[in-house]
């Protein structure tokens, strides 16, 4: 079972990633303390990107993800998923 009320900080997947990270990768992810109490959120949309983490760390495949939630995009994910890629490989290679 997916856990979806945990906090952005406590994912292990956010670890390497400042929320102010997070929050330049503004064509995929929208952060408003008028959306969600300012949790980020896929771009014009009300789902929590750490939701799309949580599936994954669940186990769960990307298809049932984004059949749960039909307003995020494969292009979204797959466009989040470059961003975190090249900010988390610089600095394990810098290790």
């Amino acid at each position: 079972m997916i856990d979806r009320g945990r906090r952005f900080s406590s994912n292990p997947l956010f670890a390497p990633l400042s929320r102010a990270t997070i929050e330049v990768m503004s064509n995929v992810v929208h952060i408003d303390p008028e959306i969600l109490g300012g949790t980020p959120v896929f771009r014009g949309t009300r789902v929590p990107v750490e939701t799309f983490f949580d599936y994954i760390q669940g186990g769960e495949p990307l298809s049932e993800f984004l059949e749960d939630f039909p307003t995020v995009t494969q292009e979204q994910v797959l466009e989040l998923l470059e961003e975190v890629k090249s900010e988390i490989l610089p600095s394990v290679r810098a290790v």
